[in-house]
């Protein structure tokens, strides 16, 4: 009988989830991240370098002999519980997590010479997919020539704007190719997203010169993939997380007929729903990073029921913590918004909580149409 799964911090985690909740809460207010949506992106780079060179988040995943931290998917998960509960715009899931993790798996000099920079903090890199791509969705639309000239167009991608390498996925036959291109090479038009800190980018190649990462990287591809739907779950319990804890402060203080607002019986039934699915959320999250550092083989089971679960949780508890605010909740200085965007932008990122339920009938073999 193999050995439970601990779900419960260790000590080390403990440590690290207090040294980002401890710097977020310095550097990351809510008014620096609703500037974003007017346009001022400085908090991005104040942010991500205290984040990946500082505490060396940039290279959390990356192997020690790579100069990284060698950490697991667990440390991961904490990072992106706290980034998530700060709704913190920094390209930790699209940079340190998915495009890390693909390079891990292309094990080339090109990769390994491009995860020396990303283990210092010095670059940042992004998959070049649409954020909303899912495991089994069309991973390449760009074509190569002999000179490795690179040609096409990708919509909605994630971490662009903050990257410096972009890995571009490339139709090669029935394979699928990865390049590593300078992001100043390649055109990038901004896009006005529903969620202004994690925003998205079209990005246009027009006979950018890239060098060639793995002649054969689908199956890296989709696993940085499958990995950031798994760890995903983590953000999205932060934000859930946020909203109950933010909502049950407020409705602590919050008067009405002369009466504390959260004394009210109805309210209290609201909030308890709320920490239920919580506290369910967490344990489907933290399950998906154990797994998947332990290298268990129900991974991708536990990543698909916690993205199936995830995904709707903090969309839920976002919109809970915005109809129980009341009046408040709905102004512009009020940080709701930016929980409730972040929740619904995550929500389609990495396949939607249907596809992933789908994935998950038929990874247990479930018959077609008892789903």
């Amino acid at each position: 009988m193999s050995t439970p799964l601990a779900l419960l911090d260790t000590d080390v985690e403990t440590d690290l989830r207090t040294t980002v909740r401890e710097l977020l809460a310095d550097r990351c207010t809510s008014d620096a991240v609703r500037a974003m949506y007017d346009g001022d992106r400085s908090i991005v780079e104040k942010l991500w370098k205290p984040l990946a060179a500082d505490l060396g988040l940039g290279g959390l995943l990356v192997p020690e002999d790579h100069g990284g931290a060698g950490a697991s998917a667990r440390e991961a998960a904490v990072v992106l519980e706290e980034l998530g509960y700060a709704v913190a715009p920094v390209p930790f899931l699209t940079s340190a997590v998915i495009a890390t993790t693909v390079l891990l798996e292309c094990e080339s000099d090109a990769s390994a010479e491009l995860l020396a920079g990303l283990a210092g903090g010095e670059r940042t890199a992004a998959l070049v997919v649409p954020l909303s791509t899912a495991r089994n969705g069309r991973l390449a639309t760009v074509t190569a020539d002999a000179a490795g000239s690179l040609t096409g167009a990708v919509t909605s991608v994630a971490g662009a704007l903050e990257a410096d390498a972009l890995l571009v996925p490339v139709a090669d036959g029935d394979q699928v190719a990865l390049y590593a291109v300078d992001a100043t090479a390649a055109g990038l038009t901004p896009v006005s997203s529903l969620d202004m800190s994690r925003q998205l980018a079209d990005v246009r190649l027009e006979g950018a010169t890239g060098s060639l990462v793995s002649d054969d990287a689908e199956a890296a591809i989709r696993m940085g993939l499958d990995t950031g739907a798994s760890l995903l779950a983590s953000e999205q319990v932060g934000i859930a997380r946020w909203g109950l804890e933010e909502t049950v402060s407020y409705l602590k203080t919050r008067r009405q007929f002369g009466r504390v607002v959260g004394g009210f019986q109805a309210l209290k039934h609201r909030l308890a729903d709320v920490y239920t699915a919580v506290e369910s959320g967490t344990a489907a999250a933290r399950y998906a990073a154990a797994t998947l550092a332990a290298g268990d083989p129900d991974w991708l089971v536990a990543a698909s029921v916690a993205q199936a679960y995830c995904g709707d949780l903090a969309v839920y508890a976002a919109e809970e913590a915005l109809q129980l605010h009341g009046g408040i909740g709905m102004t512009w200085e009020h940080p709701i918004h930016l929980y409730l965007k972040r929740a619904k932008a995550d929500q389609l990122a990495l396949g939607l909580p249907g596809v992933h339920r789908a994935a998950l009938a038929t990874f247990v073999d479930l018959p077609a149409g008892e789903h």
